[in-house]
């Protein structure tokens, strides 16, 4: 991930997807870029216009703006292109698919949440289908954990950064990749906490200083247990991850254990595809 210039939101107009839309919202105002908000109906009539989360209004809640100003304004003012889609009833992962095939995305934001929108998509085979089909870095927002934006004013809180790391695939360009997001929406003060979980830490070189590798802690257990303790008791405010590679214990975050990472996340996952 290099700068942002579009990110796309799938929603359902679910209360799970309302704190995913201001992640979202958040981060293209940072980013300064095109934000597709995407409804895939699931039946005709479902896509109503009205129905879509109302940018204005949430702009001028956070107090950037007035909601009676034109939609016009939002471009002007903030350099963000907002772009509503509403897609015909289909399953909701070849929508997704379909859309990110026509359309490049650098990020996607989803919604999470035990048996509720877009959580359901992604049970089983679906998820690693997405992963295969959707090669963008993925932000991940659990509904009911703590995010790092404040919906009701729109502030960020990102200080803390967990970042599991793996011998393969190296974890230096995922790190780079995480804190770029991160420092992006935090400034600087966002610190990054590195940790394996086996006996022998791989070796993460620093992009400025190669010959002070950076410090990885070391951990004993089950992965995803101890990636949801490691983010509860910092606490993390995001978890970052690479999602790819054949061999190390990060091979474990994928398929149902991916789900049992993202569905016990006590804060946002930012899944980064190997190479990306």
């Amino acid at each position: 991930m290099h700068a942002i210039r579009s990110i796309v939101h799938p929603t359902d107009f679910s209360e799970a997807s309302a704190e995913a839309f201001a992640h979202a919202l958040r981060i293209a105002l940072a980013a300064r870029c095109t934000l597709s908000i995407l409804h895939v109906a699931e039946a005709a009539g479902s896509g109503e216009w009205d129905s879509f989360p109302q940018v204005r209004q949430t702009l001028a809640h956070w107090g950037l703006m007035h909601g009676t100003e034109p939609p016009a304004e939002i471009t002007r003012k903030f350099g963000v292109h907002i772009v509503k889609v509403a897609l015909k009833p289909q399953e909701p992962i070849d929508g997704i698919a379909q859309f990110l095939a026509r359309h490049a995305a650098d990020l996607i934001v989803l919604a999470t949440e035990a048996r509720q929108g877009v959580a359901r998509w992604l049970q089983g085979s679906i998820a690693e289908g997405l992963a295969r089909q959707v090669p963008a870095p993925s932000l991940f927002v659990p509904a009911k954990a703590r995010g790092f934006v404040d919906p009701r004013r729109g502030t960020v809180r990102l200080h803390h950064v967990l970042i599991p790391v793996d011998h393969h695939p190296k974890p230096a360009h995922a790190i780079g990749t995480i804190m770029r997001f991160a420092h992006q929406l935090a400034g600087m003060n966002a610190e990054a906490r590195l940790f394996h979980v086996g006996k022998t830490p791989p070796l993460v070189e620093r992009h400025d200083e190669p010959h002070r590798p950076l410090p990885v802690s070391l951990r004993r257990g089950d992965p995803v247990d101890v990636i949801v303790e490691e983010a509860s008791d910092w606490p993390a405010d995001l978890i970052g991850m690479a999602t790819a590679g054949h061999h190390g214990f990060l091979d474990a975050l994928r398929g149902s254990t991916t789900e049992r990472v993202i569905r016990q996340a006590p804060c946002p996952v930012l899944a980064v595809p190997a190479g990306r």
